[in-house]
């Protein structure tokens, strides 16, 4: 057994390294080159990488190719590009527009791991030989019986537990992992002690593709629709004004609303079907309960094994936010919901709901979900299904 719980010696033990061109998957590469490991380096061109060349903070485009291809140099390993725009933007940019024009706040780095990189590309690394895909994630995972288990890494400011949720065991008993116990620190001065040229490279933005971050502009040109101008309402049925456009707004805004009326309003939600953002206090926010769809459950008991009886679990429904109590209440028929105990504001249907077994960062993560509704207060909830009946202008 090795240092990645495989068997075999390292130099008899092929693994294929995810190499963004950062100093995070760089230092990965290199520490299992030091350790005897027969490495693969794989760059994934996931968008024109001729137009963001010389956008910073981006990943996966040119600049990040180039920084790729030289720490492979620099480590003496084959180091292979593949274009993968074609299903990048079937699988994670068309899906992110279509649900940003539907009023949701979508995750493209979740849909990105679930798809492009945990599915495509782990294939590719079966087809060339690896016993192992190994990622610069912040996340750990360990032996759990005849698989594996996820768990939160080391260093909690850098937990990415919460964009890795929809990883499928089987996916993650091929997975490794090596800098979930590591701080970034760490990180940074094993690549300056290992001669990395990424060693002070800025890390990458959440979303790649966008760019200066205006993801306006993408889910303008991709989904015109959701320019279509409408009412800004009240929660109490007002009309205050007009909006260009739902995508200009999400769950939890302050502001920049485009309406003023002496009193701290907030988006408590967004039709898209009738091109209404609707308005209101912060106490209307207040979420309760949410219902979730896309459920990767990772827990050691089946899911509908738990149906009819709630579990104390701890659930994060956004990436900068500690897990918090929950309930999961699992249905008879199958679906799945979360009683979020002590409430949260400013969640929205798109976000990702993550499961854990504790608060701590010795956590295990559970599995979760895509948010697919939210239950406000009871007088909130009222009011909002009242302006749902009421016909658009």
């Amino acid at each position: 057994m090795n240092s990645l719980d495989l068997p075999g010696r390292p130099e008899d033990t092929r693994i294929v390294v995810a190499m963004s061109g950062g100093v995070d998957s760089s230092v990965v590469a290199g520490l299992l080159k030091k350790e005897g490991y027969d490495v693969v380096g794989v760059t994934l061109q996931l968008y024109d990488h001729g137009a963001a060349v010389h956008r910073a903070g981006s990943c996966c485009a040119g600049r990040d190719i180039e920084d790729a291809r030289r720490v492979a140099e620099t480590l003496g390993i084959p180091h292979y590009v593949l274009d993968y725009e074609q299903r990048f933007r079937e699988a994670v940019i068309d899906p992110f527009a279509a649900s940003y024009a539907s009023g949701e706040t979508p995750i493209p780095c979740v849909a990105c791991n679930q798809t492009v990189k945990f599915a495509d590309l782990l294939g590719t690394a079966r087809e060339l030989g690896a016993e192992a895909l190994a990622t610069g994630h912040y996340i750990r995972s360990r032996a759990n019986g005849v698989h594996r288990a996820l768990f939160r890494p080391v260093d909690a400011d850098r937990d990415q537990s919460y964009f890795l949720f929809a990883t499928t065991q089987e996916q993650l008993d091929y997975l490794r992992f090596p800098l979930g116990g590591m701080a970034k620190p760490q990180v940074r001065a094993l690549a300056a002690e290992l001669g990395l040229s990424v060693a002070a490279k800025q890390d990458s933005q959440d979303i790649c593709f966008v760019p200066q971050g205006r993801y306006t502009d993408v889910i303008a040109k991709l989904r015109p629709n959701a320019s279509v101008a409408g009412d800004i309402v009240h929660i109490d049925g007002r009309v205050l004004g007009r909006h260009d456009g739902i995508l200009h707004y999400t769950i939890g805004q302050r502001r920049g609303i485009g309406v003023a009326t002496g009193e701290a309003l907030y988006v408590v939600h967004l039709d898209a079907d009738a091109a209404r953002v609707v308005v209101g206090p912060r106490e209307a926010l207040e979420t309760r309960r949410v219902s979730l769809r896309g459920v990767n459950w990772l827990g050691d008991e089946p899911l509908d094994a738990l149906a009819g009886t709630p579990v104390e679990v701890f659930a994060k429904v956004r990436s900068t936010r500690p897990p918090r109590p929950a309930l999961l209440h699992v249905n008879r028929d199958g679906g799945v919901e979360v009683e979020l105990t002590e409430g949260e504001t400013g969640v929205a249907p798109g976000q990702a709901c993550v499961l854990y077994s504790d608060d701590c960062n010795e956590a295990r993560v559970l599995g979760g979900g895509f948010i697919e509704r939210t239950r406000r207060s009871g007088k909130a909830e009222a009011m909002l299904a009242r302006i749902a009946e009421a016909p658009a202008v």
